[in-house]
């Protein structure tokens, strides 16, 4: 049986971004993946095709704080956390690969989050 179209449709969206958008060692890419209960974020140099760090929800340290928070405040509280680990390593600009999804809701408030933890995109 095959997938749902509305995830095809994300895939081919996703697809056709990135023929464009590529990460580099200065300025590497900010994947975005949401599934039902989680998001997950990467912050990935497509040269050296290295992941450079991630965070999500189900991350040790952050998933205390999830416990009684809507999903967008969750997504927020993600890329505040994937923000400071990039300062950390000496990321302050990305590039923002939204995997296909449209920017509104969760996407959006990961998005606010990141760029209130210091990251530029």
């Amino acid at each position: 049986m095959a997938k749902n179209s509305r995830s095809i449709a994300r895939l081919r969206r996703h697809a056709r971004v990135r023929k464009k958008l590529a990460g580099t060692a200065e300025r590497p890419r900010l994947n975005v993946f949401k599934s039902l209960s989680a998001i997950y974020a990467q912050v990935i140099d497509d040269q050296a095709g290295r992941t450079l760090l991630s965070a999500s929800t189900v991350d040790r340290e952050l998933r205390e704080k999830m416990k009684g928070l809507k999903k967008s405040e969750q997504a927020k509280l993600v890329g505040q956390a994937l923000a400071e680990r990039a300062r950390s390593k000496g990321i302050e600009t990305v590039v923002f690969d939204r995997g296909g999804y449209r920017y509104i809701g969760r996407v959006k408030a990961f998005a606010d989050g990141a760029r209130e933890g210091g990251l530029q995109f």
